[in-house]
């Protein structure tokens, strides 16, 4: 499974869903950067099948209007400490891994994970 952090998540995220395991890149490790757009982000997620992991609710309008980016993981956890990210990550990338075998837009909050 791959993953694509966008840029209002850390860097070391991506590292984290590495060390777990994962293929995971950071929007920093891409050419342009923090500075990829949507539409950017959204080709490479669906050239590569990466999921786009986000906090940005307009990959949400794009996934619903025009199915892109390839898969979603929005994160609504509000400002949060990395540790604390970390660990909810920790506690759910084996679930969410799971989930995102059979279904395309996921929302994982501080305390519950909802299948949309």
């Amino acid at each position: 499974m791959k993953f694509l952090v966008d840029a209002q998540l850390p860097v070391r995220l991506a590292r984290f869903i590495r060390a777990s395991g994962y293929d995971a890149l950071h929007t920093k490790e891409l050419p342009q950067e923090n500075a990829t757009s949507d539409t950017q982000i959204n080709e490479l997620s669906i050239q590569q099948e990466r999921i786009v992991i986000t906090k940005d609710s307009d990959f949400v309008d794009s996934f619903m209007t025009i199915h892109k980016p390839y898969k979603l993981l929005l994160v609504t956890t509000g400002n949060i400490r990395n540790t604390e990210l970390e660990a909810i990550f920790s506690r759910n990338i084996q679930t969410l891994v799971n989930l995102f075998e059979h279904h395309d837009y996921i929302e994982m909050s501080r305390d519950a994970i909802i299948i949309h």
